[in-house]
């Protein structure tokens, strides 16, 4: 047996696990983090790294069945559900389809908004307080409408953006123009986020990595949970590839492999893979200001000092492994709509990841109702990055026997 001095074993060295172990160990509590490949490697890797308080209104919304619908013929849309018998995946989506209605949206979107206010001005300071070379920016974020319609659709959800305290300001088509030049002419008009931000996430993890190892933290990279000994309702040992680990307290952070792991322990987290891609180039001559939500086409442009990417979709497939050519294609099309240059000349990287989507389309965050030295970090669907600053924080005052700093009944693992 491979016995741990550590007080806290992370399962998963994702961008939410390496928040919650640098939070512990700020709060004093020593930490391993246990990870199959590298840190950083798998759903943090390759998203668009915008921290986005603007997104949140959840999935669930008023009107998304029937748009699913509709995009169900379409293997390219911007929103995809792969005809599929799995019984996990249709109660998913039957209980999804429970929560498309105005009262559930309210309260998740007030519910999401306190996790990404609050992560939001955490992760700047994380950022400033550690020195992460992760080219942060609080940019803000800009949504580009190319039709008169989808302008108008964003501007009934702004009430309800304002409920939840996100600042917006609305750009007609000429001020959308001399504020983005890297927008063609024509659209329609703009909603601007001015307290969005982005920032690198490959490069953030890397850095977070640094920060957990100079604080003390260790981190096992190629090291793979097989499974949980549990007995009189608390884990006794972690059983790895790399031989069986103890610690007084466990946090798993598995993203969407959390659902598995925690069935084997008779443990409900009703999580789904939402497979999400992004192509990353070169840098094109005519560079976005600020990222840009390409709106009628669901399509996500960040641009850093070093690169620049194109990302979003969200497509229910199951563990499919495959990149599908036709969704990369379909944001390429997409930028081809909006953008002057859309790309640059070189790819870098074709990439998915899974995402790990709750029904109610909010994280889990809190104790295991079955076991007393468990707590879970996961489900944050597309928005890992934005919370996960909020999320380390709240882990480490529940592993502390400290007052959340966010009301955490929302997110309780008990709900399901």
């Amino acid at each position: 047996m491979t016995n741990s001095n550590q007080d806290v074993l992370i399962l998963g060295g994702g961008v939410i696990g390496l928040s919650c172990a640098l939070f512990l160990l700020k709060q004093g509590r020593s930490v391993r983090i246990l990870e199959k490949n590298t840190v950083g490697g798998a759903t943090s890797h390759g998203n668009c790294g915008t921290i986005t308080p603007s997104h949140a209104l959840p999935l669930a919304a008023p009107g998304m069945i029937a748009k699913a619908l509709k995009y169900m013929t379409q293997a390219d849309a911007p929103f995809y559900v792969k005809p599929s018998t799995d019984l996990a995946l249709l109660e998913w989506l039957l209980r999804f389809s429970l929560r498309c209605n105005a009262r559930d949206m309210h309260q998740a979107a007030l519910a999401k908004a306190a996790l990404l206010n609050g992560s939001r001005a955490l992760l700047q300071e994380t950022v400033d307080e550690y020195r992460l070379e992760c080219a942060f920016s609080a940019s803000g974020v800009m949504y580009a409408f190319n039709s008169r319609q989808g302008l108008d659709d964003m501007l009934l959800e702004l009430p309800l953006l304002r409920e939840c305290a996100v600042r917006s300001e609305v750009l007609s088509a000429q001020e959308l123009a001399q504020r983005e030049p890297a927008l063609k002419p024509g659209m329609a008009g703009g909603v601007f986020f001015p307290d969005d931000a982005h920032f690198r996430p490959d490069a953030y993890c890397a850095e977070l990595a640094r920060a957990v190892r100079g604080l003390g933290g260790v981190i096992d990279e190629h090291c793979e949970v097989l499974a949980l000994q549990c007995l009189a309702g608390k884990i006794q040992a972690v059983q790895t590839s790399k031989g069986d680990y103890v610690a007084e307290d466990v946090v798993m952070a598995m993203a969407v492999w959390s659902s598995a792991l925690a069935k084997s322990i008779e443990l409900n987290l009703p999580i789904q893979p939402g497979k999400g891609y992004s192509i990353t180039y070169n840098k094109p001559d005519i560079m976005p200001r600020t990222p840009l939500v390409l709106s009628e086409r669901s399509v996500c442009v960040t641009a850093w000092p070093d690169g620049y990417r194109l990302g979003s979709t969200m497509e229910f497939s199951g563990f499919d492994d495959k990149l599908n050519a036709k969704r990369l294609a379909a944001l390429e099309r997409g930028a081809h709509e909006y953008l002057h240059e859309p790309f640059g000349d070189e790819v870098k990287e074709r990439w998915f990841g899974w995402r790990p989507m709750t029904y109610d389309d909010l994280p889990i965050i809190g104790r295991s109702p079955k076991h007393e030295n468990l707590f879970l970090a996961t489900g944050h669907g597309m928005l890992g990055m934005s919370m996960s600053a909020i999320t380390g924080k709240l882990i480490a005052e529940l592993i502390t026997g400290q007052t959340p700093c966010v009301d955490v009944k929302p997110f309780s693992p008990g709900r399901f």
